[in-house]
């Protein structure tokens, strides 16, 4: 069962990231299913730790960010926005520096008021590198994402 509520446009969400962390991060969106939404991250300079592999944080970023695009893309961005409201994650094994890592965001619950995601991050052997859940809030403000360009600041 199809869950988006409007039609994806890949670079267009890829548009969107630009300015923000995700572009700091190198995330890009990637492919989408009738209830998945799937990214990858590099896992380089700009994503590792000192030991060399990926940061926990930079995974717990990837996460909540597949997470809450899905969100987006499942409510009616004309009367509602989605914002992270709880993460947690479990680091299982490292990302290795050079090599990529996917993550694929598949709903949970999707309520009214609140959206259940589970973010399941893999690398390129298709091993678990970190499983995460992130609940998010819907508010009834319309969609905020926009381009670097239609950004205002306060």
């Amino acid at each position: 069962m199809q869950i988006w509520s409007h039609n994806i446009d890949v670079q267009d969400l890829n548009d969107k990231g630009k300015g923000t962390l995700n572009a700091a991060l190198g995330i890009e969106i990637t492919s989408f299913t009738e209830n998945t939404l799937t990214g990858r991250m590099p896992v380089n300079e700009q994503t590792i730790q000192p030991a060399g592999v990926l940061h926990g944080g930079a995974s717990v970023a990837f996460a909540e960010t597949l997470a809450s695009w899905a969100g987006s893309l499942a409510v009616d961005d004309s009367r509602f926005h989605v914002v992270g409201q709880e993460i947690n994650a479990n680091h299982l094994r490292a990302g290795i520096s050079g090599q990529w890592v996917q993550g694929t965001a598949s709903p949970v619950h999707l309520g009214r008021k609140t959206h259940v995601w589970e973010i399941r991050i893999t690398n390129e052997d298709h091993k678990l590198v970190c499983i995460s859940r992130c609940t998010l809030a819907v508010l009834e403000i319309p969609g905020q994402y926009t381009r670097a360009e239609e950004r205002t600041r306060s």
